[in-house]
């Protein structure tokens, strides 16, 4: 798998004088949330991810445009709900399951490669006389919905047992100038999101999951030395778009329930 790097020079003016001022990364300390208001579904909201950086670009003397702003990929992803013995539902990426990519796209569907395009991004367009000093944020949960049935049942009586979630993201910083797409990556940030609920389906609902671990995510890493950055965290598809709802029984072949969007 390819990496995005720039062979040519790229302009010494812009290269050597940007400044990242200041990188702040963290999770949130709240556990995650679990709300079971629905007969239908189970919801929980785990705690943000976040990323913060503030930029300084001095004067720039050409005619030439660069967007500073945040690029984040899915590195891997495990997503269990399984209902007793009847088996397991999983949200899966096939490419990366299978070891074809390492990394796909985590932009916003719209925006590639970018996350967002409200805080996420900021861009400078040359010449400019007076320094650009700017701020670039983005923030991550998962709020998802499982259904307290099997999913391939047209029965809804409460089977769910056990969720059980491990994703793991690579987040860049980077600067490219659209018109010739050089691409300079400024930090790297490496953060996981992990969880377990246990669920007892015979109990009343709103008294049926428990948040087993972690109680606290582990803290973002923003490395010393930057990594660069895989050529499928740049170009469609998203990780939303391709992921598929599987449904792998205790006994018999699996099935797809939901199949990607693209």
């Amino acid at each position: 798998m390819g990496c995005i790097q720039s062979i040519r020079c790229k302009p010494k003016s812009f290269r050597d004088s940007i400044i990242v001022l200041e990188v702040n990364t963290s999770i949130d300390p709240n556990p995650t949330s679990i709300d079971e208001s629905s007969s239908v579904v189970l919801r929980y909201r785990t705690p943000h991810f976040r990323a913060y950086a503030r930029v300084l670009v001095p004067p720039v003397a050409s005619k030439e445009t660069w967007t500073i702003g945040w690029i984040q990929a899915c590195n891997h992803m495990e997503f269990y709900n399984t209902y007793g013995n009847k088996g397991m539902s999983s949200w899966e990426l096939p490419d990366l399951r299978d070891g074809k990519i390492q990394a796909i796209s985590d932009s916003d569907g719209v925006n590639y490669p970018w996350y967002g395009n409200t805080t996420e991004t900021c861009t400078v367009v040359g010449p400019t006389k007076k320094d650009s000093k700017f701020t670039v944020s983005m923030n991550d949960n998962f709020y998802p919905s499982v259904t307290w049935g099997v999913p391939v049942s047209d029965s809804n009586v409460p089977q769910l047992s056990s969720i059980r979630r491990d994703q793991s993201f690579t987040t860049w910083l980077v600067a490219i100038n659209p018109a010739t797409s050089e691409t300079l990556v400024l930090q790297t940030i490496r953060w996981r999101m992990r969880l377990h609920i246990h669920v007892d389906p015979e109990k009343p609902l709103g008294d049926r999951a428990a948040l087993n671990e972690p109680v606290t995510q582990e803290q973002p890493q923003i490395l010393g030395k930057n990594e660069p950055i895989s050529s499928n965290a740049m170009v469609k598809p998203n990780a939303n778009d391709a992921q598929v709802l599987m449904w792998r029984p205790k006994n018999g072949d699996p099935m797809v329930v939901i199949p990607p969007k693209y």
